[in-house]
């Protein structure tokens, strides 16, 4: 069962409460080249991203951001490091959130000061704890970033923010090493019900990146703790999109386009499975249906598996029978299985399985 939380606002994007699981990213791109950031941002809506993060970094990148929020079709996080100034600058500019950590922000009162600024505005505030910017005392009392230290200093931003009446925020609790993570999200979720941002910081590229997301996420996601994540690889940015709804789509908590079940390879298999699967898959990329479709190797797994989808392909030596909820609707040679699918794919009127 998810984890009650409070709802906030991000722009127009409900977080937390009721609200779906929300999927964000960050743009790869120098900021204030506005013309490729917001080409990258596009991209990145048209994929599925809701909230989008932008690094400021520096005083072009500020001025930048005015083109970039008009202009952007989903709400924009401007990401804040070191520089108070920037962050009152961004929320001058319209952004829609900054994330800030306050461990390197300094002093107390300029992280109160910006805080009364998004109050004033409307603008939402993610408190940013991750292991590379966790304060010197609690470094001192901890010896190193374990989940308690991350948890303390969570806790400890919160009941100031809350203190100075600010509610409309978001926390982050993020590391590289998955099990502290979970554990200090696990933490926090006990103690409060405030929206919680979920990712493994500095995950790494490829299958390896991927994984170790998948993992720390997933089990947060399956405990009922997360309202939006980000899956943080070193990699296009449109790969963690698509990663963050596989993600999602595991754990049936959202659906987004086709998603294709096919059985593993063995010396069963009757026809070429992993070149049929990667044919189908480029075929439907893009398909916003939100469809299961199983294709099936042989006759061990095929039928039952095949049932179980909206529609599906049981494969056997040199033939397929299409399936359509559950029933077989046609037997089509190899050569037209791919063909069959597709056009079964794109006439399909039902609702599709939740």
């Amino acid at each position: 069962m998810r984890r009650k939380t409070r709802q906030i606002s991000v722009g127009w994007v409900k977080v937390g409460g009721d609200a779906p699981i929300v999927v964000q990213s960050m743009t790869s791109t120098k900021t204030h080249q506005v013309e490729e950031t917001l080409s990258q941002i596009n991209r990145l809506a048209k994929a599925g991203c809701e909230i989008i993060r932008v690094a400021v970094p520096h005083r072009e990148d500020l001025e930048a951001l005015p083109d970039i929020v008009k202009n952007s079709p989903i709400p924009v996080i401007a990401d804040i490091h070191f520089a108070p100034s920037y962050a009152f600058g961004s929320m001058e500019a319209g952004v829609h959130g900054i994330r800030i950590n306050p461990g390197n922000i300094g002093k107390e009162e300029i992280v109160r000061d910006i805080v009364q600024e998004a109050k004033r505005k409307g603008v939402a505030i993610r408190i940013g704890v991750n292991s590379g910017s966790l304060e010197k005392d609690l470094l001192e009392k901890y010896g190193y970033p374990k989940a308690e230290a991350l948890f303390e200093s969570a806790m400890r931003w919160s009941e100031k923010f809350e203190k100075w009446g600010f509610y409309n925020f978001k926390v982050s609790i993020k590391g590289s090493d998955v099990l502290e993570n979970i554990r200090a999200n696990e933490l926090f979720a006990q103690h409060t019900d405030i929206p919680l941002h979920i990712g493994i910081t500095e995950a790494g590229m490829g299958l390896k990146g991927i994984v170790k997301s998948a993992v720390g996420i997933g089990i947060l996601l399956y405990k009922g703790i997360g309202d939006t994540i980000r899956v943080s690889l070193t990699d296009d940015p449109e790969v963690e999109v698509e990663t963050a709804y596989a993600i999602l789509q595991s754990l049936g908590l959202r659906r987004r386009g086709i998603e294709i079940i096919a059985c593993p390879t063995c010396g069963r298999i009757e026809v070429d499975l992993p070149k049929v699967v990667k044919e189908v898959e480029e075929k439907l990329k893009g398909l916003e249906k939100p469809l299961k479709v199983a294709i099936m190797g042989c006759v061990v797994n095929a039928i039952g598996e095949a049932r179980e989808a909206d529609l599906g392909l049981a494969c056997g030596r040199g033939f397929a029978w299409l399936f359509k909820e559950g029933k077989p609707i046609k037997r089509v040679s190899e050569e037209e299985m791919v063909q069959a699918l597709l056009e079964e794919v794109l006439n399909y009127d039902g609702k599709g399985k939740v």
